[in-house]
């Protein structure tokens, strides 16, 4: 008896020097794919060269997006939990150390979604309140709040002019553009940091353009019921949208603010919409009937002609997508089944896959600077 407990208790401790082994030399690699697993409130770390899962990291309560600060080293991600919720955080896991950070509390502003970064600092939606707001990471506080006056604004979009930002409204069925307008004569530009609290931003610290008093003009313009998933063309002059309850893509001229063309499309509840970086190419997901769809889960559209040149079947409901900076592959979050697919650009065609836990969605690119 004694001898067995003495093996077991060897055993044990094997496997946990083991484990604490793989944890110290584990690491991030670069460029590094992060995948989001909502059903396990996890965020995976992956090879893209070797489709290897490198760790698995806690991302707090309901995880549904991620993105990656400028150099690498941080990951942000939204605690969502949909319209009345309680959540008001923003997870942050360090890369470097593999290992979650203390989360940004938003305070009064709920069901954080849709991130983007620009100008190093981290834009959010908080779809329960109406609103979209920005995080200064280098000062640690929100340093601007912005009402849009809609319903479930999801997804958000930041031109790298500073701006300019779009905004997905589900609920609405609308597309906001955001414009800042010119400031009034005689208000002189100063720092987001200056205007904050009277010093100059820290050495090498990233601040975008700003004034002593911001002034933005919203536009909603109506797309479809259910406008969700969207994309601006790199060229910055339109938006696309998918309309997850009626099968088709709203495109809006960005300067004119107004509806160009209404397509259909063979995917069931459109998730989200990409580009692919030459513009030629918009993907688009779907989650299908009840997260299963036995049809099409990824449509391709030839963006020149609006027509649809493939669609592929990926065996489940499909959410979110991450084209590669290069353009070669993209990264198809396949939420049903518990999958990523990896679809080559050139033959448009599934190459493979990556297994991963439950309900992946969001997809981020990080490349440590």
């Amino acid at each position: 008896m004694t001898v067995m407990r003495r093996s077991g208790w060897l055993a044990g401790s094997l496997g946990i020097t083991l484990l604490t082994a793989m944890r110290l030399f584990a690491q991030t690699p670069s460029p590094a794919l992060l995948v989001l697993e909502k059903g396990d409130d996890s965020l995976l770390i992956v090879d893209p060269a070797t489709l290897k899962i490198v760790a698995r990291v806690p991302a707090g309560q309901d995880p549904h997006e991620v993105i990656a600060s400028d150099d690498g080293r941080f990951a942000y991600i939204s605690n969502y939990g949909g319209d009345g919720s309680t959540f008001h955080t923003i997870s942050v896991v360090d890369l470097t150390a593999l290992a979650a950070r203390p989360p940004i509390d938003l305070g009064a502003l709920r069901s954080a979604h849709g991130l983007a970064m620009a100008g190093g600092e981290l834009y959010f939606t908080a779809e329960t309140s109406k609103v979209i707001g920005r995080y200064d990471p280098t000062l640690q506080r929100i340093d601007w709040i912005l009402g849009t006056g809609q319903d479930r604004t999801h997804m958000i979009a930041v031109a790298k002019s500073l701006d300019r930002i779009v905004t997905a409204n589900v609920s609405s069925g609308t597309i906001s553009i955001i414009e800042q307008t010119t400031p009034a004569a005689g208000v002189a530009p100063r720092s987001v940091a200056s205007v904050a609290s009277g010093a100059a931003p820290p050495p090498g610290a990233i601040r975008p353009a700003a004034t002593a008093r911001q002034t933005w003009m919203i536009t909603n313009v109506r797309a479809g019921n259910g406008s969700e998933g969207f994309d601006v063309t790199p060229n910055g002059r339109e938006v696309w949208v998918a309309n997850a309850k009626d099968a088709t893509v709203t495109i809006i001229d960005v300067t004119a603010k107004k509806v160009l063309q209404t397509i259909s499309i063979s995917v069931k509840g459109a998730n989200r919409l990409k580009f692919t970086p030459d513009g030629k190419r918009a993907l688009i997901s779907g989650l299908g009937d009840k997260d299963v769809s036995a049809g099409a889960n990824l449509a391709v559209l030839d963006v020149a002609t609006r027509k649809e040149i493939k669609l592929l079947s990926l065996g489940g409901g499909a959410a979110g997508i991450l084209v590669a900076p290069d353009g070669v592959r993209a990264y198809v979050a396949v939420s049903a089944i518990g999958r990523i697919a990896v679809v080559d650009l050139k033959d448009l065609k599934v190459i493979d896959q990556i297994a991963t836990g439950k309900g992946p969605d969001g997809l981020a690119w990080a490349v440590r600077k």
